[in-house]
């Protein structure tokens, strides 16, 4: 058994894990909180529970994998911060047995929750410097910066210029707007129920950014249709009209969220779900070609990669029967970070003191290039709604294929290829 959960019975307090955020969600309303560096969790929500213990063999490489179950509760310290913290289910070790919990850190070292009136969050304190640099200063002397965060929630599409020459993967946890919303509501909601409940489950699943020094994240909403067969009239009359005035009726997919750092340019943009849901056939399409754009040209080297992986998850969706992947979405993951290649005849002294500075200057001896095809990733997350023959207790058993769901990913295809095959940087 892991050792941080080992002594759970005799000290739960002592032994539980301190979840962080999780900096990298662009998309979604569930909030995802961060494990430790290869494990995320999110609240438990039984037919999503089902579908990961239970899919088919051949479709595990396309979704994250599932590694248990733990109980998730809010602790107050002696400054009210509010903590979230993870237990193995009572009586239940085995689900923490594969999860590796060496790189958590104690509880003084991580992040915490605050449950004052007006904060958002509170980690390192956002630079007021940076905050300078992107408003005015007649604006600063009115407003707080809770309510500049809470404005940046709002904002539809946000871009950032980051320092080239720090740590950039250090410094994408400052700005993601989606995250921040996603964890307030979180915590209201569970701090709302205190008095009735203060203990969750939550499901432990693999974090798919993690090998990536900084994440590029683009999350798609797939298929023609989002509500789940148990929805209410009022709720599936909303997603109806949701799909209807955006692509999703058109070609099956829109845009759920994005994070994407250009480091041609320096900067981070962010796109949320508002966002998405306006664009046009020909936005959506610019938004791909955004999603694959360092700032300096096309990560064309990224495209035949996600190609090829597009059409094996299309292939196999279409040999599963009965299954509706209601409301799930497709990630795709690349990282931001470009390494530098040297040229064949390059001496090994010219190595050491490559930079992304010298590389630049001398274009015609090393060219920028990911860490390599294998590294772009698609995955699809989201299960809350999907339902199969398997899934005993549903009212409505579905046949043959989720044609919806296949009609976004060949949309997709085809229009990843235009882009391709497009001369255009």
């Amino acid at each position: 058994m892991s050792p941080a959960f080992r002594a759970m019975d005799v000290e739960p307090r002592a032994k539980g894990i301190l979840l962080e955020p999780f900096v990298h969600q662009v998309g979604g309303h569930s909030c995802v909180l961060r494990f430790n560096e290869t494990t995320l969790c999110k609240p438990l929500v039984p037919r999503e529970h089902q579908f990961y213990e239970t899919l088919p063999a051949e479709m595990r490489r396309f979704t994250p994998q599932y590694k248990g179950v733990v109980s998730v509760r809010f602790e107050e310290d002696e400054d009210r911060n509010l903590c979230l913290i993870a237990y193995p289910l009572k009586g239940d070790h085995g689900t923490a047995d594969s999860v590796d919990n060496s790189d958590c850190e104690p509880k003084s070292k991580l992040v915490r929750w605050t449950n004052k009136k007006h904060h958002v969050l509170e980690m390192e304190k956002t630079p007021k410097d940076w905050v300078r640099q992107h408003w005015k200063e007649e604006k600063m002397k009115s407003h707080k910066l809770e309510e500049e965060f809470e404005w940046l929630k709002k904002s539809e599409v946000l871009y950032y210029s980051l320092e080239k020459k720090g740590n950039v993967s250090s410094q994408l946890k400052h700005y993601n707007p989606w995250s921040m919303k996603c964890h307030q509501q979180q915590l209201q909601r569970m701090k709302e129920n205190a008095k009735h409940r203060n203990q969750y489950k939550f499901i432990l699943l693999e974090n798919l950014t993690s090998r990536y020094e900084v994440p590029c994240v683009l999350d798609l909403k797939m298929g023609t249709r989002q509500h789940g067969d148990d929805a209410s009239e009022e709720k599936a009359a909303n997603q109806i009209r949701k799909c209807q005035q955006s692509t999703s009726a058109v070609i099956g997919v829109r845009v759920c969220g994005m994070q994407v750092y250009q480091a041609g340019s320096g900067q981070l943009m962010f796109m949320n779900k508002y966002h998405g849901r306006k664009l046009s056939v020909q936005g959506f399409k610019e938004a791909l070609f955004q999603f694959f754009h360092n700032g300096r040209y096309l990560r064309r080297e990224l495209l035949g990669p996600v190609l090829k992986k597009l059409a094996e998850l299309k292939a196999v969706l279409e040999r599963q029967e009965s299954y509706r992947f209601y409301s799930s979405s497709l990630l795709v993951i690349y990282d931001g970070k470009e390494r530098p290649e040297v040229a064949l005849d390059s001496d090994a002294e010219d190595l050491e003191d490559l930079s992304e500075e010298s590389a630049d200057e001398s274009a015609g001896a090393y060219a920028y290039k990911p860490i390599g095809a294998s590294s772009v990733d698609v995955r699809m997350i989201d299960f809350a709604h999907t339902t199969c023959r398997l899934y005993g207790e549903d009212s409505v058993v579905h046949e043959g294929q989720d044609a919806g769901y296949i009609f976004g990913l060949q949309s997709l295809i085809d229009i990843v290829t235009e882009i391709s095959e497009e001369g255009g940087e």
